[in-house]
């Protein structure tokens, strides 16, 4: 039998096809990465690495970043074990699915919209430092510095580790859960039988993946920094490129960081599992619809605190950018630039969504068959590629593609296009995590149907591949369009004053203290980020119609359900 299962013979998907267009993608995102590295080496005068420990600014700013970024990692992923633990085991309770909605949207809300929640919540005069003030007459001023940072890292990433902890568990196989409630397992026969085995097998990429986005943090260290003193690689880099013109010392934060976030990674692949990190969107039941001993008595207590202390993480600063931006609305219509700011950021990110989405297609694909013909070197070398960009800062990628293109750069729409290339960059390691399952090659009952009516080429697609991709490429859309939509770091590097994205609007206002329109701005940029993942989300979840014909069975009944719903 062929490898699509359709007979010999007779394999109507083009497999060198799919095979060269994994390699081309694979040598475009390889070659405009590391190409944008070399380019900066190459325009920088001589790169002195020793400088790094002689300089005490230099070295100040790597123990700064290291510090930040381990403690954020460790608050962020550590309290993330024990809510997922009770999200696990708790799958009915008054909020849960609003309290899971909140955190999916942790991952893709826009980061200065976050800063914007946060410090309404917990800066100087935000809701708590005016409480705080009333009972003792003290303000709070925990938000700059270290402890901002860590709390703005710890409000994106808990809700993060959390929820793809929560994947992990609910992933487990529903017969192990069923073992359980019928032998009635105490709470640690179940922790070290079950729970702590996935969570062991997930938490070094999972920590590689919080420590290198807290690691490269730019927007939240950029505003809450507070000084020199708290000072990462990436805003380092980002001052000797704008504000120096130093491409040397650029090019060596660029390294150093590439450095660090290397070895971590290479340590954390080498310990940890090839589970995918992010939902492709297949349907998990709930682990804890079986009955469990561990779910009574003081479990009820322990799962109530942790489930208040995420909500009272989450909750309050979305709540504060909704309020704050119903106040904001008499200023809507005096903002001339908010309207064409959201028709550009749409734009801009419905262009670098699909381009993501392009390339991780291809790359998935290829790697996926090469994976299927039992070479497991090349799909982890077409996979590598694609991840390459996650430890690549997205300073030094888009300084570099200025550089390379620099003679053919010319209006505003050219800088816009090289930002919408390096967000599509920037997406694609996400996107692909969520095509993984998706891209993969149908099995089971529905492909020996197949092979025994003879489907094949445009029905198989259709009927086959279409069903199982269509929800993953919905998600992947969603993720894209909406991290490119809060994206400030590059559009800050090369976006145009006079032409600003949402974010650049938004950064505009604060920074000339315009609360009430910074206030609508916000409200605006949120909805639009929730009403696109909101609405691509429920498109890919429409469920096909398969043909009701003597020709081909129905749906029901015949192993087609079981493979794709």
């Amino acid at each position: 039998m062929s490898e699509a299962g359709i007979g010999p013979g007779r394999d109507w998907r083009p497999a060198r096809g799919v095979l060269g267009a994994g390699v081309l993608a694979w040598a475009l995102v390889v070659g405009l990465g590391l190409g944008s590295l070399v380019a900066l080496l190459v325009n920088a005068p001589v790169v002195a690495l020793d400088t790094l420990w002689r300089d005490p600014y230099l070295s100040g700013v790597l123990r700064f970043s290291l510090l930040q970024a381990g403690l954020s990692t460790l608050l962020s992923v550590v309290p993330a074990i024990p809510v997922a633990v009770a999200l696990a085991r708790r799958p009915r309770f008054p909020g849960r699915r609003l309290l899971l909605r909140a955190m999916e949207l942790s991952l893709v809300i826009p980061t200065l919209i976050a800063l914007f929640g946060l410090v309404a919540v917990h800066g100087r005069q935000g809701w708590l430092s005016t409480l705080w003030r009333e009972l003792s007459g003290d303000p709070l001023g925990y938000l700059y510095g270290l402890s901002g940072i860590v709390l703005a890292h710890v409000f994106y990433n808990l809700p993060l580790a959390a929820r793809l902890l929560l994947q992990g568990l609910e992933r487990q196989p529903e017969a192990q859960w069923r073992l359980v409630a019928q032998f009635g397992l105490t709470r640690h026969a179940i922790w070290r039988c079950l729970e702590w085995p996935v969570i062991r097998r997930l938490l070094p990429r999972l920590m590689a993946l919080v420590f290198t986005l807290c690691f490269s943090s730019f927007a939240i260290v950029m505003t809450l920094g507070g000084g020199p003193g708290a000072t990462t690689l990436e805003v380092a880099l980002y001052q000797a490129l704008t504000y120096e013109g130093d491409l040397a010392r650029a090019a060596l934060l660029a390294l150093t960081q590439l450095a660090v976030c290397l070895s971590l990674w290479a340590l954390a692949l080498r310990r940890g599992g090839g589970t995918p990190l992010l939902a492709s969107g297949d349907a998990a039941r709930p682990v804890g619809r079986w009955r469990r001993r561990d779910a009574r008595g003081v479990s009820r207590l322990v799962d109530g605190a942790w489930l208040t202390v995420l909500a009272a993480l989450l909750l309050p600063p979305l709540a504060a950018v909704v309020i704050a931006g119903a106040r904001g609305l008499p200023a809507l219509p005096g903002q001339a630039a908010l309207w064409p700011a959201t028709l550009l950021s749409l734009a801009m990110a419905l262009a670098a969504a699909l381009g993501a989405l392009t390339l991780a297609l291809a790359l998935v694909g290829a790697a996926q068959r090469w994976r299927r013909r039992g070479h497991a070197l090349p799909a982890g070398v077409l996979e590598g590629g694609g991840q390459l960009i996650l430890i690549l800062p997205a300073m030094v990628l888009g300084t570099g593609l200025f550089l390379l293109l620099r003679p053919g750069l010319g209006g505003d729409w050219q800088s816009y296009a090289l930002v919408a290339l390096v967000n599509a960059l920037m997406a694609l390691p996400f996107v692909m995590q969520v095509l993984q399952d998706g891209v993969a090659l149908p099995v089971g009952n529905a492909r020996r149907l197949a092979d025994q009516l003879g489907v094949r080429g445009w029905a198989y697609w259709r009927w086959l591949i279409w069903p199982r991709l269509k929800r993953p490429m919905g998600l992947a859309l969603a993720y894209a369009m909406t991290l490119s939509l809060g994206d400030f770091s590059v559009i800050a590097l090369f976006g145009s004053p006079s032409r600003p994205t949402l974010p650049m609007l938004l950064y505009q206002q604060l920074g000339g203290y315009r609360w009430q329109g910074a206030a609508a701005t916000a409200l605006v940029l949120l909805l639009v980020v929730v009403v696109v993942f909101a609405l691509l989300e429920r498109l890919s979840r429409r469920r096909p119609r398969y043909p009701q014909s003597r020709y081909w069975p129905t749906s029901r009944g015949n192993g087609l359900e079981s493979d794709h719903a």
